[in-house]
């Protein structure tokens, strides 16, 4: 493989292109390795106490930023390969697998286009063999001869899976792919093998669930499991900062060796403090004391942590302070704060394939980043600004006991439960009428705030805090390339700025381009879990909506078409 054909950005190796994906190299494909493989001198130690405890890891590692003997490990997959000329399908250790080439064509091999996935995260080739020799009457062909040699033929009449045959030279009837892409077709010719390339030479696991033929390159091949953590204080503070660095030595030192090594410290940095760092160094003891904390109770710390501020000068990767509200929008607004600085650190801790959520309506099974465990997890760390946003209380539970509240809920509860008993599964939780509301809300003012700011949709973020008592987001930019960084997001916090944005939001989200299909409509959007939403009024991105594009509502905002029914922007 060559090095231009591989080139990818260190945070696509969390986000993109993860542990288990299958990375497109010029011709060919490779699954990313799994972390056992991964040399760790090249991946800098990334520190976030908070996450990494509540991920059962020591600490977190950036990918290699690309360092010739620092490379991200990964094997070639899938096996099968094709000539373009002769149409020949064969493993390509049956080529000339030094060149990647038909040595009797000399033309350059093109893997499959086909692989076989299942919900448990197992990876293998298509099963072309066992597809063309399986009988009509569901029997294996019992044909004995020396040599199976196959060829991938096209009909050339459409580009359908019909038009694509699978011919073997042992003289079974050729067959076409039509149906292979169907719920059972592949269970039906080949159980699940438990096979993972992306650790290499580990054993097969036991697995019954069903393979699903899917597309190489498709987006569903993997599905990355990232979770993310704003630094806040303590934790962001040079002191923080300082005490991360030599961890190693601090963790079982007593306060007397701290206290003169953060002294030498504070003589050649005044951003240091003694007192500080000794304080610092006792709160980390106690996270790594103290149980697992789980996501709401992380987002409640965020959500404390955004709401009371902090300005602490530059030295600090959190600063946050509060701004005035202007009169035309203070009676929904009770608080908007001006992020000029946020540091947010991204983990990967497994992945699944086939769907995001497990048929049964439960999480998926995850599947592991390495064969033996470890105290770390890849992951990068990327600093950026914001926009908070803290809706008024008193205002938003008015609405909640509202009419319009009661049955949009009503609604997507009615699709919920439809859904579960169409597929057989159990319902997933019903999202409350605040998160919907504040989810919708988010995504209407992030759009607003990307034509308002100049940033592209897609390098803004959402972050919902929706929870009893909670009542707010966070809209930030957290990017490592150019879109990260220009300054430009804070500033549309300014009063009468912001105003502007939310007004504009409102007004925007009062028609789509697809009303009065969009507003009128029942559920919608992915497994009908979106009410009044679609690409041309509110979904975003999927690098910028963590919730998937689901639990979305323009009524919830605005009211019905009539105006009888009102909104939770009604009457700003």
């Amino acid at each position: 493989m060559r090095a231009e054909d591989s080139r990818v950005r260190q945070s696509q190796l969390v986000s993109t292109f993860g542990v288990g994906s299958i990375l497109p190299a010029g011709e060919q494909s490779y699954p990313v390795c799994g972390l056992d493989d991964w040399d760790e001198r090249w991946c800098a130690p990334v520190e976030e106490p908070r996450l990494a405890k509540s991920l059962g890891v020591h600490h977190f590692r950036s990918p290699s930023t690309g360092q010739r003997r620092g490379d991200v490990p990964v094997v070639r997959f899938p096996a099968f390969q094709y000539c373009p000329g002769c149409r020949r399908l064969d493993n390509y250790w049956k080529f000339d697998s030094r060149r990647m080439q038909c040595p009797e064509c000399v033309r350059e091999l093109t893997p499959s286009r086909f692989v076989a996935c299942c919900e448990n995260g197992h990876l293998e080739e298509f099963p072309y063999y066992q597809w063309v020799h399986r009988m009509a009457d569901g029997r294996e062909s019992q044909e004995k001869v020396a040599e199976h040699r196959m060829t991938l033929l096209t009909r050339g009449a459409s580009s359908s899976l019909a038009d694509i045959v699978v011919h073997c030279s042992c003289g079974v009837p050729a067959r076409d792919l039509d149906g292979a892409f169907n719920k059972n077709a592949i269970a039906m010719v080949k159980p699940c093998g438990g096979r993972r390339p992306r650790l290499p030479g580990s054993e097969h696991e036991a697995c019954d669930k069903n393979l699903r033929a899917l597309q190489r390159g498709s987006s569903n091949v993997w599905f990355g499991a990232v979770r993310s953590s704003i630094s806040i204080p303590p934790w962001s503070s040079p002191n923080a900062r300082y005490v991360t660095r030599f961890w190693e030595v601090f963790h079982d030192r007593d306060d007397n060796h701290i206290r003169v090594a953060a002294e030498g410290a504070a003589a050649r940095d005044r951003t240091i403090d003694v007192e500080g760092v000794l304080e610092v160094v006792a709160q980390r003891r106690g996270v790594e004391r103290a149980r697992i904390p789980t996501e709401a109770e992380l987002r409640a710390e965020e959500y404390l942590a955004l709401r009371d501020g902090n300005d602490a000068g530059s030295s600090d990767a959190f600063q946050c302070i509060e701004v005035e509200v202007a009169p035309e929008v203070s009676g929904v607004v009770a608080q908007v704060s001006r992020v000029s600085r946020l540091r947010e650190v991204r983990a990967l801790h497994g992945f699944s394939r086939v769907t995001p959520m497990a048929t049964d309506g439960t999480e998926p099974k995850l599947a592991r980043l390495s064969a033996a465990p470890r105290d770390w997890l890849p992951a990068i760390e990327v600093y950026g600004e914001g926009v908070f946003v803290r809706v008024d209380e008193a205002w938003l539970a008015h609405w909640e006991g509202g009419a319009v509240a009661k049955q949009r809920g009503r609604m997507l509860e009615a699709a919920i439960t439809l859904r579960a008993k169409e597929s057989g599964a159990p319902a997933v939780e019903v999202p409350t009428s605040r998160f919907l509301a504040m989810h919708t809300l988010a995504h209407a003012v992030l759009k607003e705030l990307s034509l308002n700011a100049g940033y592209p949709v897609g390098a803004l973020r959402e972050r919902v805090y929706a929870a009893d008592g909670r009542a707010g987001f966070l809209i930030y930019t957290a990017s490592s390339d150019a879109a990260g960084s220009p300054g430009g997001l804070a500033a549309p916090a300014n009063e009468d700025r912001f105003a502007d944005v939310l007004v504009a939001a409102a007004s925007r989200a009062e028609w789509c381009s697809n009303d009065p299909v969009c507003a009128e409509s029942g559920p919608s959007g992915s497994d009908g879990l979106n009410l009044a939403a679609c690409h041309a009024c509110l979904l975003l991105p999927e690098t910028s909506c963590e919730d998937r594009n689901i639990y979305l509502d323009r009524v919830s905002l605005v009211g019905g078409l009539e105006g009888a029914e009102a909104g939770l922007l009604t009457g700003m």
